[in-house]
Parts: structure tokens; C-alpha cells; sequence
């Protein structure tokens, strides 16, 4: 009879080479940190882009008003 724990790790190991898609986990983690890193910086981008909307618009609040 199979060793259950065997047949799990090696289920295991086949779903883990899957889910890296052939990469290294070290590869895996660095492809995920570079993502995460132009993710944060297209977000900064959309707030600063935002921000300087919302000052245009304010500027031509007060000037409607004066």
C-alpha cells in the first residue's frame, strides 16, 4: 500500500510547481516584489494626478465665487 504522506508531499510539490510557473520561489518572490513595487508607484501617480485635479477644480470654485 502507498505511503499517504509520501503521495500528499508529492501532490503537493507538482501543485507548487504549478502555481510558480516554472520560476524559483526566490525567482517567484522578486517577480512579486517588482510587481507590488510598480503597483505602489502607479498609485502614487493616480493620487498626485488627483490631487492636482482637485486643486484645479477648487481654484475655479473660488474664482466663480469671487
Amino acid at each position: 500500500m502507498p505511503d499517504k504522506n509520501n503521495e500528499d508531499d508529492v501532490n503537493a510539490e507538482r501543485m507548487l510547481e504549478a502555481a510558480l510557473g516554472g520560476l524559483t520561489p526566490h525567482q517567484a518572490l522578486i517577480r512579486a516584489s517588482l510587481a507590488e513595487s510598480a503597483d505602489s508607484e502607479a498609485r502614487a501617480a493616480a493620487a498626485a494626478k488627483n490631487r492636482e485635479r482637485a486643486l484645479k477644480l477648487l481654484e475655479a470654485i473660488e474664482k466663480s465665487m469671487a
